[in-house]
């Protein structure tokens, strides 16, 4: 069979065609700008590709209940021009198909689940540490949903003594994603996160961010594996660092399982390979 996928996220959509085993055959991105722009291009691409159906991890918030009136209906993203926008609606009737959608998060977890880092375990974390933070998780097999999607990255957490920086979220200011996310860092540092790799303290500080975020999460949902991408997850030692915050902070009251903090199996093709199983199930 012949799928679509889709990641479709606030910066940039990444589309490609692969098959029911995750193998992507091609793809292209393009940035995310206007919703009648985007998903042209989005129609461009696929237009001579014959898929049988299409998966898309979409930003959100976003309308993941398939029994819902707007399922597949952008929430309320900063990303104004795409608030209400309705994403599945829209590419089912112009492409034809059948298309199924979760969130980006999701997605990339249901392919690191199938397809990577934790394709022997029965449950697993993803979480993303970029321009934002998020997180999704499968549970005896499937993404994990309740009234509507986790929003794990706006967790509060405490913050550093060494602190100052009053956080970047525009809801919660000093959750998880205010203090941790890549534009937190270059907002209290001065310099992008690439540009601070020699700095010790950035990494300290943020590994202690993070590895609450983390202990939360285990003490919660006991995933049996966590991997953790996104680009500020590049940083070399960095998922060695949140380890060892996160044994300090655990103090043994929870054993954790070997390699338990790893990065991801599938590179930066983990939603990619998500959204192909998505599509697999698609109606």
């Amino acid at each position: 069979m012949r799928y679509g996928a889709i990641e479709a996220g606030g910066t940039k959509f990444v589309c490609a065609v692969g098959d029911e085993h995750g193998n992507v055959e091609e793809r292209v991105s393009f940035s995310t700008t206007k919703p009648e722009e985007t998903i042209q291009q989005v129609l461009d691409f696929f237009h001579d590709k014959q898929i049988e159906a299409l998966g898309v991890g979409a930003f959100g918030p976003v309308d993941v209940k398939e029994d819902s009136p707007t399922y597949g209906t952008i929430g309320n993203t900063p990303k104004l021009q795409w608030k209400d926008y309705s994403l599945l609606a829209e590419l089912k009737s112009r492409l034809g198909v059948p298309v199924k959608l979760d969130t980006d998060v999701n997605a990339a977890a249901l392919g690191e689940y199938m397809h990577g880092a934790a394709k022997h375990a029965d449950s697993c974390l993803y979480i993303t540490v970029g321009t934002g933070i998020g997180a999704g998780a499968i549970v005896n097999g499937e993404t994990l949903q309740g009234f509507s999607h986790p929003e794990m990255g706006h967790m509060l957490i405490r913050r550093s003594t060494r602190d100052a920086y009053p956080g970047k979220c525009p809801y919660h200011r000093d959750c998880l994603e205010g203090l941790a996310a890549g534009p937190a860092i270059e907002a209290r540092w001065g310099e992008q996160a690439q540009k601070l790799y020699h700095q010790e303290e950035v990494w300290q500080m943020e590994a202690f961010y993070l590895a609450q975020a983390i202990m939360n999460y285990t003490l919660v949902l006991s995933p049996e594996k966590i991997i953790m991408g996104g680009g500020v997850m590049k940083k070399d030692g960095l998922h060695e660092m949140v380890h060892q915050e996160l044994e300090q902070l655990m103090q043994r009251y929870v054993p954790l399982p070997e390699n338990y903090l790893v990065p991801p199996g599938l590179e930066d093709n983990a939603g990619i390979v998500g959204a192909l199983m998505l599509a697999k199930d698609a109606r």
